[in-house]
């Protein structure tokens, strides 16, 4: 069942085009992972299906209906590459505004934040303005404002950066975890060992131009680094 379905969308950026035709769809209840190289193409393909920008072509259906609706918004998350937060809230402050956009108040406002909080371990920390925060502190409170809405779809632009390793297998193992549950996870990365840990499925785009689509990782013969290599070098 695909819950995300993008076609034939095309992206001009200074009257460069920097998307070809790009088509791609997403099954619900997988984790699916975006991979290219910097610059590939990935961070405006997320935008373009975000309505953050507007593509020249598209044809994108999120939830069985074209584009982006105010219904569709309430049951999607969203954590882009680099953050934009109020540094002088603290990250329990932030958490608690942006509950407050999907109508979480009182004790339920009270007890999602604190599963929040425990969950990207930041235990300790959520007294803390932002500005003392280090960057994957911030990654990770970026990450759970992108989940407080229990989102039947996520949105993660490399997730993963700035880490550290045990950064890293939280993340990866949230991720795993948020599919469990019923999530579908969509998210971009050029670090091929996290796709190859978590992903059912991946894409590959280079040069703005999808070169895989809809590959299952555990039909790959050998490493996926391997197979992402040997598409690029082909691409190229």
């Amino acid at each position: 069942m695909k819950i995300l379905e993008v076609k034939n969308v095309v992206k001009f950026l200074a009257k460069k085009q920097v998307l070809h035709d790009v088509s791609f769809s997403v099954d619900a209840w997988e984790i699916y992972g975006f991979l290219g190289p910097n610059g590939a193409g990935k961070t405006t393909t997320m935008k373009c299906i975000m309505g953050l920008i507007e593509p020249e072509e598209w044809e994108i259906q999120i939830f069985w209906k074209r584009g982006l609706t105010i219904e569709s918004k309430q049951d999607i998350g969203f954590m882009p590459e680099h953050t934009y937060l109020y540094k002088h809230l603290t990250g329990d402050e932030f958490l608690r505004f942006n509950g407050s956009f999907f109508w979480l108040e009182g004790k339920e406002l009270d007890d999602v934040v604190e599963r929040l909080i425990k969950r990207v371990w930041l235990e300790g920390s959520d007294q803390k303005y932002l500005k003392d925060y280090s960057k994957g502190m911030l990654q990770r409170i970026w990450l759970a404002q992108a989940i407080i809405n229990k989102p039947k779809l996520v949105f993660l632009d490399e997730p993963m950066s700035g880490l550290d390793p045990l950064g890293r297998k939280m993340v990866k193992d949230l991720i795993v975890e948020l599919r469990d549950e019923g999530t579908t996870v969509f998210f971009n990365t050029h670090i091929l060992a996290d796709v190859e840990d978590i992903c059912d499925r991946v894409s590959i785009i280079d040069g703005w131009n999808l070169i895989v689509e809809w590959q299952k990782v555990s039909e790959i013969d050998g490493t996926l680094e391997d197979f992402f290599i040997k598409k690029v070098q082909e691409n190229n």
